[in-house]
């Protein structure tokens, strides 16, 4: 017959010629094929004449990549009945090949077909199986169960070299039609169900109804504990020794003859096709015409099917073949389920090179069709090398880059506008894809040895793509290339970035004049509006003192008030170190006045530090400004501003300035508070009261004077002050009622800073008692408090005192003794006289002894007092 022609667009097997008709039956069209049986190179048919005929297969592999038969006649040999040879199996083992033929089962010798000479045979037995997971270790023994011509019976044998054993005789609840064994396990075929059967318990479990009269039950064994059989409604169903299933059925023909399985596929012969159905997902993956075949059997993996004329074998290709097939229609589920399966029939280290370059090629499959989760899914799991996917993209790998791509090649896509046809909306989506990817994978094991390329190429996309995390990119630990990565910045306006690549490359010079660039205009960029107060920033925490110098002059020209925080907001620790001479910065800021005040402030105010030049420079520019002020409001009787507020502070609070000098600059100048301040500072008291009170007439002011004027001192400073202040209230007669009134203020304010006593002896008879009765309320009770602590301070002393006489009644009391061996405890010598001192604790020393003492002696231990 002609090869059939495959109607799939899949190859998973190829239908090869092994037996031409001519071999077997020349022109005796009488003659069929009955059986047959492989193993090895060994092919026996099976006639319907009753012969048997042995081949030797030459299996031979094409330049085309497919296989081609030989089989080659060794001999044929009629067994003496006129009966068809039903079934061929050979046990190599015993170099013996097991006929049945006329309910017989005969033993003959594998190689010369001849009959065993003890005659050993089965009689009454109407089909059998070879138990392949035997029980009995004899390895020179065949397990074999036969379905007895009595009704309802199946029998164990041990098939030997020239003998056979019946071992076990099990009933069945109806006439068995086929079977299959494994261990102590039948799978039986009845007339309407199929059952397994444990022989040697003769337990029994129903699986599922099946009618024999319809069409032939199948029974094959598949695999240790499992089998295959032919289910109602056209379905191939497994079982299990346990009566389970453990994989969903195949949907097969109604018409099945015979079925194989030659992972991972289940072969099933109808009366005009075979077809190749997948264990992994059930589906149909081939089917191939063949018209009269009646037998469909595998051998050691190798299928064999016959129609009544010739025998041919179903030769599979290779997996990796048909897994591409797969990947070139672009069935990537079911190219990844049938390499999946793959995995027990190809040794591991191999599979994972096979199955890992399989995820990688369906990864770009997925990612040609757009399906952006499914293919990053697939790159990640298959460890794909990153630079394969950024190749894609023109442009992206660095120029140094040496990458080539792997050969075979993954994909058939040259770059990605052949892959996107030009498609901008498809390719913006796969840039927004390898965005995402390479973002994940820049951090994990994937980028070690590419990490140039991979942060190079999300550099270049981000840019591209005006992405915000272009920033965030450069600011962090990367590895971008800064030759391939400033051009590519460059080419797309994106100069701010350009600068923190620059900074990051530890070239900050060139990155602060492309900042400067940027705010003078030279260059457009508005990725930061506030890029000025960045430089700023920038250069503050700059270490490079050249660099800074370089552009003082710039950001103080821009902004002083800003400008001049590069030299106040410097680090803490930087400043300690005195990187920058303050002398040097202040001569740089002599042209920029405003500056120049921060900058004195920041180190008399922030610093504290204490150098009077300092001091000074700043109360000058405070008072100049002041002046500069009034002159232009033309007013002397306007409140005092924020400049002149700070003057006052910085007057009464530091003493590192020069008084005299300001003094000079003051006078004549119309301030009298500062006037006052100076004079204070000077400790001229009177004068500054007099002028807080005769020329300003400002009450308050002089009351907190008295109390700033005596910070830090000791409270008969204080009592001076104010008592100064209350004389001159008090100097001015009982007709001047404003300093009278406010003379009354101080007494009832301030009670606690005068001595009432004083006080009392000063104020004009005319006061009332009740003008001053907080002050005297006040004073009465200071008074009454200081007298009760005395009072407990003198009894405590008593008591004090008390314990101390005590003690001195209980030692006089007592007797010392002193003799040549008493020694002085300090210096060890005797006494020459009854003159010494006694020590609470017993101890005696020399009177000199105890004078001169510095440390007390170590044993015993002296008291403290003597």
């Amino acid at each position: 017959m002609d090869h059939p022609v495959d109607m799939m667009n899949i190859k998973a097997f190829t239908l090869v010629s092994a037996v031409e008709r001519e071999l077997l039956t020349g022109d005796k069209e009488h003659i069929s094929i009955e059986c047959v049986e492989c193993c090895g190179r060994n092919l026996y048919v099976g006639t319907n004449d009753c012969f048997i005929y042995h081949f030797l297969l030459e299996e031979k592999a094409m330049p085309t990549g497919t296989t081609s038969f030989t089989a080659t006649k060794q001999l044929h040999r009629h067994l003496g009945f006129k009966k068809p040879v039903n079934e061929l199996c050979a046990a190599s083992a015993l170099n013996r090949l097991l006929v049945l033929c006329d309910n017989s089962i005969t033993l003959v010798n594998m190689l010369n077909l001849e009959p065993v000479p003890s005659g050993a045979r089965i009689k009454g037995a109407t089909t059998f199986a070879v138990n392949e997971n035997p029980v009995n270790g004899d390895p020179f023994c065949v397990e074999v169960c036969i379905i007895s011509v009595k009704r309802r019976t199946v029998q164990m044998f041990l098939v030997y070299e020239d003998r056979v054993q019946i071992v076990k005789e099990v009933s069945t609840p109806e006439q068995p039609l086929a079977v299959a064994v494994d261990g102590y396990f039948l799978c039986l075929a009845l007339t309407t169900q199929y059952i397994i059967l444990n022989y040697s318990t003769g337990l029994s479990q129903d699986l599922f109804p099946y009618c024999s009269e319809e069409k032939p039950p199948i029974v094959k064994r598949i695999g240790r504990q499992e089998f295959l059989l032919a289910g109602p409604g056209g379905l191939g169903m497994f079982a299990t020794v346990a009566g389970i299933s453990q994989r969903a059925p195949v949907h097969w023909s109604e018409n099945v003859i015979g079925a194989a399985v030659c992972f991972p596929y289940v072969i099933a012969l109808d009366d005009e096709f075979i077809t190749v159905h997948s264990m992994l997902d059930q589906q149909q993956k081939q089917t191939l015409p063949f018209k009269e075949g009646h037998i469909l059997q595998d051998f050691e993996g190798r299928v064999i099917v016959a129609t009544s004329k010739g025998v041919y074998i179903l030769v599979p290709l290779p997996l990796e073949k048909q897994i591409q097939d797969l990947l070139a229609s672009r069935r990537v589920e079911e190219a990844l389920v049938l390499a999946k399966g793959a995995r027990r029939n190809i040794p591991k280290e191999k599979f994972q090179v096979m199955y890992r370059r399989i995820l990688q090629q369906a990864g770009f499959i997925q990612f040609a069709q757009l399906q952006f989760l499914e293919a990053k899914e697939l790159f990640r799991s298959s460890q794909l090398d990153v630079r394969e996917l950024i190749s894609l993209y023109p442009f992206l790998l660095p120029t140094s880059s040496s990458f080539t791509r792997c050969h075979p090649p993954l994909h058939e896509y040259a770059d990605l506008n052949q892959l996107t046809q030009g498609d901008q909306e498809k390719m913006a989506k796969c840039k927004r894809f390898l965005m995402s990817y390479l973002n994940e994978v820049r951090s994990t094991e994937v980028a070690n040895g590419y990490k140039e390329d991979i942060d190079t190429a999300l550099l270049k996309l981000y840019a591209e793509a005006d992405h915000d995390s272009l920033l965030d990119l450069l600011v962090t630990e990367n590895f971008c290339l800064l030759t391939d990565s400033a051009a590519w910045l460059e080419k797309h306006k994106k100069y701010f970035a350009l600068g923190l690549l620059y900074h990051y490359n530890k070239q900050d010079a060139s990155a602060v004049q492309l900042w400067v660039n940027i705010v003078n205009g030279d260059i457009q960029d508005s990725t930061r509006s506030d890029l000025y107060e960045y430089i700023v920033d920038f250069l503050t925490y700059c270490l490079d003192q050249e660099l800074v110098w370089a552009h003082a002059d710039w950001l103080l020209q821009k902004s002083e008030e800003i400008g001049v925080q590069v030299f106040t907001k410097r680090p803490l620790d930087e400043q300690q170190q005195t990187s920058f001479n303050p002398d040097d910065i202040i001569r740089c800021l002599k042209k920029y006045p405003k500056a120049l005040v921060k900058y004195l402030e920041h180190l008399v105010i922030d610093r504290r530090l204490q150098k009077e030049e300092y001091h000074t420079h700043l109360a000058t520019l405070y008072l100049e400004e002041v002046l500069r002020q009034r002159v232009a409001t033309d007013s002397k009787d306007i409140e005092a501003t924020e400049t002149q507020v700070k003057l006052r502070r910085l007057l009464q609070k530091s003493d590192s300035y020069r008084v005299h000098l300001l003094k000079e600059k003051i006078q004549d100048a119309g301030l009298p508070m500062e006037s006052a301040i100076l004079h204070g500072k000077l400790g001229e008291h009177e004068k500054a009261l007099h002028i807080l009170v005769h020329e300003m007439g400002d009450f308050s002011a002089a009351e907190d004077y008295c109390l700033w004027g005596s910070e830090g001192q000791d409270t008969a400073c204080r009592q001076h002050l104010f008592h100064t202040l209350l004389a001159m209230y008090l100097r001015a007669g009982p007709s001047a009622h404003e300093l009278t009134v406010a003379a009354v203020d101080l007494l009832n304010h301030h009670a606690r800073e005068f001595d009432a006593t004083q006080v009392l002896q000063l104020l004009p008879d005319t006061w009332s008692v009740q003008l001053l009765c907080p002050f005297l309320t006040g004073a009465m009770r200071d008074s009454i408090h200081a007298r009760r602590t005395t009072q407990v301070a003198l009894g405590l002393a008593k008591s004090e005192n008390l314990i101390y006489m005590y003690d001195k009644m209980k030692l006089k009391g007592s007797a010392v003794r002193l003799s040549e061996k008493k020694l002085c405890q300090l210096c060890q010598n005797p006494f020459g006289e009854p003159v010494f001192v006694r020590y609470p604790n017993g101890g005696l020393v020399h009177t000199h002894c105890a004078a001169s003492r510095h440390t007390t002696p170590s044993s015993p231990s002296p008291g403290t007092r003597t």
